[in-house]
């Protein structure tokens, strides 16, 4: 019997493949929504620029009037002295907070509330934007990077502006090297071997190339160490479906027509 393949070592949740919380420098977060936000506004001044391993943009140290301290993501353009706001009646320049109620339609924004009070959690990752499409009885209408339209809260928070490091995928690698120390310091395996290139103990697509007769598709009642590849799929590789054929014979005998 073949040990347990990836997939299942993975989803134990061991620390072997949890994220290392422990050493992450920042927690990015905003404050929280007390009565003074509720009523006007507090105001920051941007005082650092750091740079976190393990988020892709870069953060940006506030210093509040009442002398609080928070990391907060920094958008696209910002520098250090210049303001930010929080709160209710916060104007609108670039990196305020403000309850999604408070934006104008079609404003672009990050960091987006998903309940009130959470601290933001979603549009995180570099280059991020989403924008407000609507207004609705029903909540806020938010498109986010995805193209997908979620209803928000009005009540919920969210930053203004672009996420910073939007061109860093455009980075190259130059080495492997590099790309390891990426993905280490998230505990992400890397690199990712493909199941046919692995011996049979340790994958139920190893000892051959390309398959050699074994089927990629798995039952949806199969055991969990052997439920990898297409599970329970209805089709796979080519559609070469007698529909397929008829359209493309039509289309043939069309064009024939034009030429002659």
């Amino acid at each position: 019997m073949g040990r347990r393949i990836m997939a299942r070592r993975k989803g134990a949740g061991s620390p072997a493949y949890a994220a290392p919380s422990h050493r992450f420098r920042y927690t990015i977060s905003y404050r929280i929504f007390d009565s003074k936000e509720k009523r006007s506004k507090i105001i920051g001044e941007v005082v650092d620029l750091v740079k976190d391993r393990i988020h892709s943009a870069i953060l940006m140290k506030i210093l509040f009037e009442n002398g609080e301290e928070k990391f907060y993501f920094a958008p696209e353009g910002i520098k250090i002295g210049d303001r930010i706001e929080e709160g209710v009646n916060a104007d609108l320049v670039l990196g305020s907070v403000l309850p999604l109620s408070k934006i104008p339609e079609g404003s672009p924004i990050y960091n987006i509330e998903i309940r009130p009070g959470d601290g933001g959690k979603l549009v995180r990752g570099s280059g991020g934007v989403a924008y407000i499409r609507a207004k609705e009885e029903d909540g806020i209408h938010v498109k986010l990077p995805s193209k997908r339209i979620v209803i928000i809260n009005e009540n919920c928070r969210a930053q203004l502006g672009l996420l910073s490091m939007g061109a860093r995928t455009e980075m190259p690698m130059m080495k492997a090297g590099t790309a390891y120390y990426k993905y280490r310091v998230r505990n992400k395996t890397w690199p990712v071997v493909r199941g046919v290139a692995m011996n049979p103990v340790d994958h139920p697509h190893g000892g051959k190339q390309h398959h050699a007769g074994k089927s990629t598709t798995v039952s949806r009642r199969a055991s969990p160490g052997q439920k990898v590849g297409h599970i329970a799929a209805r089709t796979t590789g080519r559609k070469t479906s007698q529909k397929v054929k008829l359209k493309n014979d039509s289309f043939n005998k069309r064009n024939k027509k034009r030429k002659r």
